[in-house]
């Protein structure tokens, strides 16, 4: 981890947080937002954040020069220890060398990898297809040994419980974790029988996802972590609920309807969330 950030590792912080309860950004306000509310930790991960600032959809349009700078100036206005998620690791052993080392010199505190073929999908989405398991082994070890910081936390997402069900996934999750996984990330389960399969697994820490309309029942943070998930992420909560926002503030606007909404924060609010105060007495001290 860098020299610059003085957070909790990865593990200290789930041992605080039980679950480790993880919002989603998609840009710098957001983040900023996250850590505002009290958040221990965030995640940033591909689908919102190439929505918010691409206007495309997170098949392989975006590889890792754009999403390392989009982590950068997240990272630039928030503090908090983040997870970051590195799809594929944007090609082979040699390319997820390169992202571990990366995020992990960027100051991230964790990353995980899954196990798709590129051009990856959505993970509750159809149409997914998966590397072979010993492909993403090699990857696993690569980015185990590439890490400088052991407490550099490594989480194997597999996405075979769509392609080849439930027990192929419990497979090649054991796999993954003797090839160098610190945590692991189970995707889309189907049940909430399957998520209490899922966390209770291997004793290691697990991550659910909590994506509103997709195909994992949305439970509470406190039932998943008394089903032994140590992360939760709820990675584009943010972003559905500002585009709905946005989209019945355009229509009001197009229909010359719009008033001041006292729903809406304040002027004042923003310029404290964004900072300007800290930026006035910077200019006020120092301007000649």
């Amino acid at each position: 981890m860098s020299a610059q950030r003085k957070n909790p590792t990865w593990r200290e912080l789930m041992a605080q947080n039980k679950p480790l309860v993880l919002p989603g950004a998609h840009d710098a306000f957001s983040a900023r937002l996250i850590a505002d509310a009290g958040f221990p930790a965030y995640f940033i991960g591909g689908f919102p954040v190439i929505g918010a600032r691409y206007g495309l959809p997170d098949i392989g349009l975006v590889g890792l020069g754009e999403m390392h700078q989009n982590v950068s100036e997240m990272m630039a206005a928030s503090a908090l220890p983040v997870l970051v998620d590195a799809d594929d690791g944007y090609g082979d052993v040699k390319n997820v060398v390169r992202t571990t080392r990366a995020y992990e010199r960027l100051g991230a505190s964790a990353i995980f990898f899954e196990d798709q073929v590129a051009p990856k999908r959505c993970g509750h989405m159809a149409g997914k297809v998966l590397v072979p398991t010993e492909t993403m082994e090699a990857k696993l070890r690569a980015a185990a040994a590439a890490r400088e910081d052991k407490e550099f936390f490594i989480i194997a997402r597999t996405d075979a419980r769509d392609v080849e069900g439930l027990d192929a996934a419990f497979r090649r999750a054991e796999r993954y974790l003797k090839a160098g996984a610190d945590g692991l990330f189970i995707e889309s389960p189907r049940s909430v029988e399957e998520l209490g399969k899922i966390g209770g697994s291997f004793g290691v820490p697990h991550l659910a996802n909590m994506l509103e309309g997709g195909v994992t029942p949305i439970l509470s943070n406190a039932e998943l972590g008394e089903m032994g998930f140590s992360m939760i992420i709820h990675g584009i909560n943010l972003l559905m609920r500002s585009a709905r926002v946005m989209k019945e503030t355009l229509a009001a606007l197009r229909e010359d309807k719009l008033k001041p909404d006292v729903n809406a924060v304040s002027f004042e609010e923003y310029k404290r969330l964004v900072g300007f105060g800290d930026w006035a007495d910077i200019d006020n001290t120092f301007r000649s």
